[in-house]
This record gives C-alpha cells, sequence and structure tokens, in this order.
C-alpha cells in the first residue's frame, strides 16, 4: 500500500508523538462538571416559568390509550411535580379503547356517527365498567409515594364529583344517540373549591341529567368545558401527534385561533384526535381560557418540557399572536441586559452598560413572547443628519427561526421613516449576509455620519451597510 496508513483499529484518531492520554478519572469529572452545568442552567432557566404557574390552573385532558400506555407512570410523575410546584390541577381521562375492549369481551359491534359513539343501553353497561376501571387506575398511580422514585414524599390528594350536569345529543343525521351526552353545565364552584384545598381533581366523562340518567360525553369536549368554566390558564391536550405540522412536516410552535380554522378549512389531514381536538381548543381559546397546548401523549416528559423550556415541544393555540412587538419600557432594561449579555460576551454586540441602557430604553423596540422578551432593536438618531443607526439587533437562540429579527428590521425602518429620515446605518461583524440579503449596501467607514466616524473602532473593523429609506 502507497501513500498514508490508514488506521483500522478503535481509535480512529491515533495520538500525536509525545500525547499524554487524559486519565478516565479526570475525562469523567469533565463530563460530570459539564453535566452539572447544563443541569444548574436548565432549572434557572425554568425559574420564571415556576414563578408564573404558581396558583393558576392546568386543565389536562388525555385519552385512554394514554391512561392504559407505557408512559402514563411518567405523566403521573408530572402531575405531581406541577402540583408540587404550585400548579392547580384538573386531570379529565376518556376510555375509548378500554370501552371497545369491553364491548368486545361482550360480544357487542361499537357503534359511531360523525365520531360520536352511539350509547345504546348494552353500550352504557360497557361505559360505566370501563370509565370505572380506568378512573381507579389513573387513581392508583397518582397515589404512589414509594422511596426513590419521583413521588416520594409527595402525597397527592385526587378528588372528583358530580361537577357535570349532562344533556342528550338526541337524534343527530336521523341516528338516535341515546345515552351520548353533551355538557350542560360545568359546576365550576365546586371544583375550584376543592383546588383551593390543594387537590388534584380527577373528571370522568360522565354526566348526570337533573332526572338521574347517565350521560357518556367526549373526553375532549368536557375537557373544553371545564377548562373555561374554572378559567384556566391552560388546556392541554395529549394527542397522538406532535402537534400541528406545516407542509414540509416541521412542528409548528404557535398557531392564533383563526389560523388553526385555516388549517381545518383547507382540509389537511389531521390525525384522529387532531380532528376532535384543535375544534375544541379553538372553542377554548376564543372563551377565555389563555392557552391551549396540543402534546405529543408518545413523548416522555412533554409536560414539562413544553412549560420549563423556551422553546416548547408541541403547538400552542392562542386567541392573538404569542409574539408581540412594542416599544420597550423601563421595566424592560433587566430583560433587556438579559437577551444581549451573551451576545456581548462573545463579541457580537459592542458592551452596553446597565445604566446606559436605562438611559437609552427608549430607542429600544422589542419582541414580547407570552410575557418574555426574546428579541430586541434599537433606533439612534444622528443629529444634524436625516440618518440614524440600527444596533443592538438580537433574538433568543430559540426563537430565530421565527422570523423575528425581520420584524425587528420592519419596526425600525417604521420608526425611522416615520421620524423623516432617509438612511440607515448598521455596523457588524458576523451577519453581514443577512443584512446584504434585505437591502443593505456595504460601504466604508469613511461614508458614515460624522458623529458615527468619529466613534467608529477600527480595532473591531466592523463592516459597515446603509439602506435607503
Amino acid at each position: 500500500m502507497t501513500g498514508d496508513a490508514v488506521n483500522i483499529g478503535t481509535q480512529s484518531n491515533p495520538p500525536k508523538p509525545g500525547h499524554v492520554p487524559e486519565p478516565a478519572e479526570a475525562h469523567d469529572s469533565k463530563h460530570h462538571f459539564e453535566s452539572t452545568a447544563r443541569f444548574v442552567a436548565w432549572v434557572r432557566a425554568a425559574a420564571p416559568y415556576i414563578h408564573a404557574f404558581r396558583g393558576k390552573t392546568f386543565v389536562v385532558g388525555f385519552g385512554g390509550e394514554v391512561a392504559a400506555g407505557k408512559l402514563a407512570q411518567s405523566l403521573a410523575y408530572d402531575c405531581n411535580l406541577l402540583a408540587a410546584l404550585g400548579v392547580r390541577l384538573v386531570l379529565v381521562h376518556g376510555a375509548r379503547p378500554q370501552i371497545d375492549a369491553e364491548m368486545m369481551r361482550r360480544g357487542l359491534e361499537p357503534r359511531f356517527h360523525n365520531g360520536l359513539r352511539v350509547t345504546d343501553p348494552a353500550t352504557m353497561e360497557c361505559v360505566k365498567m370501563a370509565m370505572a376501571v380506568t378512573r381507579f387506575e389513573v387513581e392508583a398511580l397518582l397515589s404512589q409515594g414509594l422511596p426513590n422514585t419521583p413521588m416520594a414524599g409527595g402525597y397527592m390528594r385526587v378528588t372528583g364529583g358530580n361537577f357535570i350536569t349532562a344533556r342528550p345529543v338526541g337524534v343527530v343525521d336521523g341516528v338516535d344517540c341515546q345515552y351520548t351526552g353533551a355538557v350542560r353545565k360545568i359546576i365550576a364552584e365546586e371544583i375550584n373549591a376543592d383546588l383551593d384545598q390543594q387537590n388534584v381533581v380527577l373528571i370522568t366523562p360522565l354526566g348526570m341529567s337533573p332526572a338521574g340518567e347517565i350521560f357518556n360525553m367526549r373526553m375532549e369536549e368536557v375537557a373544553e368545558a371545564v377548562a373555561v368554566a374554572v378559567k384556566a390558564e391552560k388546556l392541554i391536550y395529549l394527542c397522538d401527534a406532535p402537534g400541528l405540522l406545516d407542509d414540509d412536516g416541521s412542528l409548528i410552535g404557535s398557531v392564533t385561533a383563526d389560523e388553526a380554522e385555516r388549517h381545518i378549512e383547507a382540509g389537511r389531514g389531521f390525525t384522529e384526535d387532531l380532528d376532535l381536538y384543535l375544534p375544541c381548543a379553538i372553542r377554548a381559546v376564543r372563551n377565555g381560557v389563555a392557552r391551549c397546548h396540543l402534546l405529543d401523549r408518545d413523548k416522555d416528559g412533554a409536560l414539562l418540557l413544553e412549560f420549563f423550556t423556551p422553546a416548547g415541544v408541541g403547538t400552542v393555540v392562542s386567541r392573538d399572536p404569542l409574539f408581540r412587538l412594542r416599544e420597550a419600557t423601563a421595566d424592560d432594561v433587566g430583560p433587556l441586559v438579559a437577551l444581549i449579555s451573551p451576545l456581548e460576551a462573545d463579541g457580537t454586540l459592542v458592551r452596553r452598560g446597565r445604566e446606559l441602557l436605562e438611559c437609552e430604553t427608549d430607542r429600544f423596540s422589542v419582541v414580547d413572547y407570552d410575557g418574555m422578551l426574546v428579541g430586541c432593536a434599537a433606533l439612534y438618531k444622528f443629529s444634524g443628519d436625516s440618518a440614524a443607526e440600527l444596533a443592538c439587533l438580537a433574538v433568543t437562540p430559540e426563537h430565530r427561526r421565527a422570523g423575528l429579527g425581520e420584524q425587528l428590521l420592519r419596526r425600525i425602518e417604521q420608526r425611522a421613516r416615520r421620524d423623516g429620515l432617509k438612511r440607515l446605518f448598521v455596523l457588524t461583524t458576523r451577519t453581514a449576509h443577512w443584512f446584504q440579503e434585505r437591502g443593505f449596501k456595504e460601504i466604508g467607514p469613511e461614508a458614515l455620519p460624522i458623529q458615527k466616524r468619529e466613534l467608529y473602532n477600527f480595532q473591531r473593523r466592523s463592516k459597515v451597510f446603509v439602506k435607503s429609506l
């Protein structure tokens, strides 16, 4: 063989001559330090969400597939943690596969019409049996407290009751649905009274009529009605999909109710669960529920990942857009410092002291995402010149694919035009192509207005761009 020798051993990169291999203990110590640092960073990043959600009501709706699935235990762990953090929890469970199994055991054939189960008397007996067993199994999961488990020392009081008054669905398209019901009334005061006592409320989708009849109801509609009645902060559905997907199959992180409705009208192919849950989510946010989340029932820890990480893992449905552009206020100084500090540390942005930011807050436009600052940009005017500088354009890493940089740029351009400015300058060391793609042309530092030219840092060697307005 001629040329370079090829090492076919297990070590793909052989040590260089004179290289002393790092001891295994040192490698383990380094790995431990890195994992510890990541853990500490995650806990600190989750702290604002913990503060925000304490005392808020979450309604979690999940089907019988979840109750009987391999992640049922993990769901119980996560619900226990949410309750321990002060979240008021209402759980609404379904039992469709359990009902079908009970009917099969009795030799009965399930009947559906437009997604509604036709509940005749024989089917109703199967419904009551399956619902009762599923409820007891969920309660058992929530009641654990074994040592060396996430629920150790975390006793959860699980309550229930006749919180739901039902009415019959009646005859639909000529089909008598018999004991299939719909929500007539939610007795929200009793649910809230239980939540005030730090109980976890578990609701089975069976309702009683004033005449004493029992009706079988859809889990998703019960969860929607309960969330609206108790004025929940969040309604969560665990479903058979990661959330809504776009045409490329990528997850849609957030949609407004109107946008979600257009998805339905467009006839996009949804999964069985999304067909049922998405209309409920739309109605819920239009009737006062702050947010509705569609999460993958097969993703371990989906509740924690959705609510305690910046990007989340599902689709959130809201009445209004989650991203809101506005002008900065004095209350934004702290969040602005936190947003731009990492970019100042790595040299992307020029350092600005907190005192300077406090004096220059009115120059900033910001992006507010569900109460958190995730983007900013500033407009610095040059006195005696019809020009200004776009500075401090920054977006958090988790939201850089949401087009927020583009929106901030447009916002700054609108402000500049409104003030009668003709040119917009920008100095950058890392994002030259981004600005060129948006109409900026490169110039030399000597073309800057004299105020800025005198402050130009030749050591930093920022590229200078200008755009005519």
